[in-house]
């Protein structure tokens, strides 16, 4: 079997990292330094020879090799501390790092106890050879999320964050996942289930009764802050809590986030209501009943919305004369008509929200106060506390349920224009009025949108062919490449005179069909360029070029 890439070998290191709370980059040092042994899946290993009930096949491929070196490493740190290694002998704080001491320790190789069924026999390595390649892969993990050289203040960032947990916890499944993850790194421990059966009684179901783990768990991080002695199990406990509360894509994005942010901050993530809000305002239309009440919410989550000084100028935003309310007063049929006219507006401009919400600040605000008014809540604190519960709700409702998260509704679309040109491509319509191809297809969802009118009418034009092609098929065709702009092209592959960088070419294949059978099928009419690829024997190229050519690549 061939080597992994170095990207699929990292993965099986951060995975391993993450379930024993050991730092990644050791396992990657040990990959570079141990060269040994010779693995049945044509790796080598990190070091990792069999020991105590651990016979050589548990430890003969990659994957085995790391799970067992991160449990070795692991349990060489649990002897160290019996033996009275502090915290600083460990980790030095500042660089963020295993300390040059316990990297010693490890490249000494080690032996684990009898009665350590999980740890292997790591095999010695030279010590300097391991600190190089350790400094190596942390320098990559770390330059990738510029993290400040000195790192002297993360412990302080990480106890200042789990002091603000207790009063934040919202008993979402995700904070509810971060702060189990941070017992079983705490108590190291390799299972969420092994975590939970030394925090509460577990029933013969296996399940949890979740008030009394929710408690047991706010217990936990309210007294662990006052035992943190430095340990790299208990730090990493910590950040891995931080990864998982803020929903982040790494360790490495954990500890930025510490260092560039407010760690003392009273709210965590109010992000996650947006679901929550957005699915109140899709819900608008079917609930509203047009009552006094209803109608004052909508109206002063708009004026916060739009950023306006009072209720009066609101209405007047919506298209309505006030002066005309006050006058319609002694009137109930006019009085009707007006706050029907109200209600019409307010309804389309909330139906426009799900779109044009950008999560900026000020219009979740907008949002939180439409939906405090709306519930008659005393206030913002218990507003976003309702939102949280329906976030709870939606976590686990069926997806046909009531609680359930509604499918999105697409926008309106704007009419057509007349002629296309760079300024009012539609990504969702079709190029042709009828056609098939759509700007999306031709523009890789807009992230190659063409920068003249010359590109635009290329696009237009093989798209015309295209159609015509596509309907003598009977087939979709499904666009692998259309317009590319020169950097995409080179990038490609494409030729410096590639019909892709006037955007009157594509490739594609068809369900069902090989690039020959597509190729023969349009040569005897196809006006313009016709390819087919031998690398890719499903795809086929046509272009708009004003001759017949024909190719073979």
């Amino acid at each position: 079997m061939a080597q992994r890439s170095p990207d699929q070998r990292n993965d099986y290191y951060l995975i391993e990292a993450a379930r024993s709370g050991i730092h990644k980059s050791v396992l990657a040092a040990l990959y570079a330094t141990q060269g040994t042994p010779p693995l049945t899946d044509g790796e080598t290993g990190l070091g990792i020879a069999p020991a105590n009930r651990i016979p050589p096949d548990q430890v003969n491929t990659f994957p085995e090799q790391v799970q067992y070196a991160a449990n070795t490493v692991r349990s060489l740190t649990n002897q160290l501390i019996a033996e009275g290694w502090q915290g600083k002998d460990l980790w030095d704080a500042a660089a963020g790092r295993y300390s040059d001491r316990f990297l010693q320790a490890i490249a000494e190789g080690y032996s684990p106890p009898v009665s350590d069924a999980s740890a292997a026999r790591l095999e010695p390595v030279d010590d300097q050879a391991l600190l190089k390649a350790y400094l190596a892969d942390l320098a990559i993990a770390y330059s990738a999320e510029q993290l400040p050289k000195n790192l002297a203040s993360l412990d302080q960032a990480l106890l200042a964050f789990v002091e603000r947990i207790p009063e934040n916890y919202s008993r979402l499944t995700f904070q509810r996942e971060a702060l189990l993850e941070a017992v079983r790194l705490w108590r190291k421990l390799d299972t969420h289930a092994a975590a939970i059966a030394t925090l509460i009684e577990v029933d013969d179901t296996g399940n949890p009764n979740e008030v009394q783990l929710d408690q047991a768990l706010v217990d936990f991080i309210s007294q662990a802050d006052r035992y943190f002695s430095g340990y790299p199990n208990q730090r990493e406990a910590f950040i891995r809590l931080v990864q998982l509360w803020r929903e982040l894509d790494s360790r490495e994005a954990a500890i930025r986030v510490l260092a560039a942010t407010d760690p003392f901050s009273s709210e965590t993530n109010i992000e996650i209501i947006d679901p929550a809000l957005i699915a109140f305002v899709q819900r608008l239309p079917e609930r509203y009943r047009g009552q006094g009440d209803q109608r004052f919410s909508l109206t002063e989550g708009y004026r916060l919305w739009q950023g306006l000084d009072s209720r009066t100028t609101a209405i007047q935003a919506l298209g309505l004369d006030p002066q005309v309310l006050v006058n319609s007063a002694p009137d109930p049929q006019a009085m009707t008509a007006a706050a029907t006219q109200i209600d019409q507006a307010l309804l389309t401009f909330w139906a426009t929200v799900p779109t044009t919400y950008t999560g900026d600040a000020d219009q979740r605000e907008a949002l939180i106060r439409l939906v405090t008014l709306w519930r008659r809540l005393e206030g913002r604190i218990p507003g976003v506390q309702s939102l949280l519960a329906d976030v709870r709700r939606m976590e686990r409702a069926n997806r046909n349920a009531v609680e359930a998260m509604p499918p999105p509704v697409p926008a309106m679309p704007p009419a057509r224009p007349q002629q296309w040109t760079p300024n009012n491509l539609q990504l969702a319509a079709s190029i042709l009025p009828s056609g098939n191809f759509t700007w999306a297809e031709a523009t890789r969802g807009g992230a190659r949108l063409p920068p003249d009118q010359a590109t635009v009418n290329g696009i237009v034009r093989i798209a015309t062919l295209a159609q015509e092609a596509r309907d003598r098929i009977g087939r979709p065709f499904f666009i692998t490449s259309w317009y590319r702009p020169p950097a995409a092209n080179a990038a490609a592959g494409g030729a410096s005179m590639s019909r892709h960088l006037l955007g009157d070419a594509i490739d594609f294949y068809c369900d069902g069909l090989t690039g020959r059978q597509l190729y023969w099928a349009l040569d005897p009419w196809w006006p313009g360029g016709l390819g087919r690829y031998t690398q890719f024997p499903y795809i086929c190229h046509l272009d708009a070029r004003g001759t017949r050519s024909r190719w073979t690549h």
